[in-house]
């Protein structure tokens, strides 16, 4: 699996990353929730570049230009909520793309401990399509993981690129040997090497659900 951190050279993208991790500028939902946007606009921009193109005669009003247009429609899916700002920047760039939504929730236990489940997923058929797959936490990888299993029932897609904004180590490890599709590429925009025993990244940015909608009982 191709791993790219967009983190590791510097751009505004990193302006952005230090935004949503700031305490004193995240608890601003409005522009927390923007910051996702970005981050998506730009991973958008990085992941097109990886796409096919068609070179197409456009008629212009004064005349006829030959472009390279995306010859692919991607499919974006993404896990709620937490997902939504963050696929709305994908949106935003690929605007016509169709969209694949996919809930997953921790179930906590009496003994504190907790278990993944997903119950709901709304998606068009993926069968040679490619698939931007975006969550903004990749914690321990398994919710990715499993988003990525039910969306794989509707169809066997093209490529796969999953998109996680801020990843632990652990996580990247656990996709890098658990996800088995081949043509399949991991985008990150920030790699942190801690998580506490809740499975919270350390130093992370806290419930990315929570600071773009408020919090849940």
């Amino acid at each position: 699996m191709e791993i790219i951190n967009l983190g590791e050279k510097n751009s505004i993208f990193n302006h952005f990353i230090s935004e949503i991790r700031n305490v004193e500028i995240q608890n601003d939902s409005m522009r927390f929730r923007r910051n996702m946007e970005r981050i998506g606009e730009i991973f958008s921009y990085e992941i097109s570049k990886k796409m096919d193109y068609t070179n197409t005669k456009i008629t212009t009003p004064l005349g006829e230009s030959w472009e390279n247009v995306i010859s692919e429609k991607p499919v974006l899916a993404t896990i709620l909520r937490a997902g939504l700002p963050l696929h709305q920047g994908f949106l935003n760039y690929f605007d016509d793309a169709e969209n694949s939504f996919i809930s997953a929730h921790r179930k906590y236990k009496i003994d504190g401990d907790f278990e993944i489940i997903t119950e709901y997923m709304a998606s068009p058929d993926i069968t040679n399509k490619i698939v931007i797959l975006c969550d903004p936490m990749l914690a321990s990888g398994l919710s990715m993981k499993l988003a990525l299993e039910s969306l794989l029932t509707k169809g066997n897609p093209k490529h796969i690129h999953l998109v996680s904004v801020i990843s632990s180590s652990e996580g990247i490890n656990f996709i890098n040997k658990n996800i088995n599709f081949q043509n399949c590429t991991l985008w990150i925009g920030s790699e942190d090497k801690e998580m506490t025993k809740e499975l919270y990244i350390v130093p992370g940015i806290g419930d990315a659900g929570d600071l773009s909608f408020g919090k849940k009982k």
